[in-house]
């Protein structure tokens, strides 16, 4: 079965002749993939969370200690104003609680509160089992083949997108 992308790179043969669509034939399902699993509902949105939210949340649980608004943006790959943003919803939602520094009142050390983790702990093996059914038309080998060429173009990306970002 062809999928959508195989359509585009012929459109770009017949308009380029010999243009090498390598990139496009990877970069495009990768893509395509990120649109799609975006709209797929899962156990997060059923529970009134997004995949951003949760990953904080997630961040908080897989630590299980307080972090910083800064270390929780390393933890959760995201930037320190997306994470301000994100805290202050799920602040108001009861699931994280901020606590100030002793010694300096500008930091905040970040919890999940009883109601936080109780949902964590809720929602990950459902996660997990949305996501495996996701990949349930790949084997095993397959899946493990593509996390490590994922794994290895995360890798390149970091090193050259990520300092220029950083």
């Amino acid at each position: 079965m062809e999928d959508v992308v195989a359509g585009v790179l012929r459109q770009w043969e017949r308009a380029y002749p010999g243009l090498d669509t390598g990139p496009i034939a990877v970069l495009g399902r990768i893509n395509r993939c990120a649109a799609l699993l975006q709209q797929t509902p899962d156990p997060l949105t059923r529970a009134g969370l997004t995949r951003a939210e949760f990953d904080i949340l997630g961040a908080l649980r897989r630590v299980d200690r307080e972090l910083t608004p800064t270390q929780l943006a390393r933890e959760s790959f995201a930037s320190g104003a997306a994470v301000t943003k994100r805290l202050r919803l799920l602040e108001d939602r009861g699931l994280v609680s901020r606590r100030p520094d002793d010694r300096d009142r500008r930091v905040a050390h970040l919890a999940l509160t009883d109601a936080g983790r109780k949902l964590v702990d809720g929602l990950v093996q459902e996660l997990v089992a949305h996501d495996r059914a996701l990949l349930s038309g790949l084997t095993p080998d397959e899946q493990e083949r593509l996390a490590e060429s994922l794994a290895g173009l995360l890798n390149t990306l970091e090193g050259t997108v990520g300092r220029t970002l950083g």
